[in-house]
């Protein structure tokens, strides 16, 4: 990682076109570690909500993520890809769970049904 005053140097002197991402939160100690959940559903209809990712590691310790401020579509086969975030890093993630809501006063009627989920980090792309 750079400095936040110091990466337009260390970067720009590079000839190709380069993009910077910040991993950064509005909580302290103010890093993210950023993952992408590729998920595909099998629901009949389609159904809009918001997920919300819970890893676990073998030992026990969780961390959850924070709910993205828009509704994702979820439609019949179809992969959707939701960038998330948490405030710590899992290395040995033991356990996925998925929250599914409709942020409506009244519970979801519907569920929302997952045939295939794949969580990749975005920090540790090998993992």
């Amino acid at each position: 990682g750079y400095h936040a005053d110091r990466w337009k140097n260390l970067l720009i002197p590079y000839s190709s076109p380069t993009k910077a991402y910040f991993d950064t939160s509005g909580q302290d100690p103010f890093c993210m570690y950023n993952y992408i959940l590729d998920i595909t559903t099998w629901n009949k209809s389609t159904r809009r909500g918001f997920i919300k990712v819970k890893i676990t590691d073998y030992a026990g310790n969780t961390v959850e993520s924070q709910m993205n401020s828009e509704a994702s579509t979820f439609q019949q086969y179809t992969r959707v890809k939701i960038l998330t975030g948490f405030h710590r890093d899992i290395k040995n993630i033991a356990k996925i769970s998925l929250y599914y809501s409709t942020k409506t006063l009244i519970s979801p009627k519907h569920k929302l049904r997952v045939l295939q989920m794949k969580l990749k980090s975005l920090n540790n792309p090998k993992r």
